[in-house]
């Protein structure tokens, strides 16, 4: 096999591990959701209080920002980057390469672990007005009476 079939090759595996980086950040990923636990949350007690929502607000939950994607992004692009010239330009080639695969690779990361949320402000049945953000899977409208949950370890979600 030929240099330049190997080092294609290889360039095509690792691109395939990066996606495969990619693809699991979204999994690592916490959830904000009204309706996920953490283990930790799982049979705990949990205190339940009463209220009715004043207003309901449309919101960015920002993504991840790890190292993770910002890496596998400039393996990729350091690899991609190995591929072009030779000698001192294939050099510099590749630390080009690995520098904009870092960038695009923490600019993806963030994107792709972004979430739709809600700001739920929520007036209470003790007269305290609250304000909650969470994930926007669960359909709260203005008026709605709900439950507010909060765990041992301030986790705070609201629910219909």
């Amino acid at each position: 096999m030929k240099t330049s079939q190997r080092t294609l090759k290889f360039s095509q595996a690792l691109i395939f591990f990066a996606a495969v980086v990619a693809l699991c950040l979204t999994g690592c990923a916490s959830s904000r959701s009204g309706q996920v636990y953490s283990r930790d949350q799982a049979r705990q007690v949990q205190t339940v209080e009463t209220g009715t929502v004043e207003s309901v607000r449309e919101v960015l939950i920002e993504g991840t920002k790890t190292p993770i994607g910002g890496a596998a992004g400039a393996v990729t692009g350091g690899v991609l980057g190995s591929t072009v010239g030779g000698g001192s330009g294939r050099t510099v080639a590749t630390v080009i390469g690995a520098l904009a695969g870092a960038a695009a690779g923490a600019v993806a990361e963030e994107g792709i672990t972004r979430k739709q949320g809600l700001e739920i402000v929520v007036n209470k049945d003790n007269g305290q007005t609250i304000v909650v953000v969470q994930e926007a899977d669960v359909a709260i409208l203005a008026g709605d009476r709900v439950r507010v949950i909060t765990a041992a370890d301030g986790t705070t979600r609201v629910s219909r």
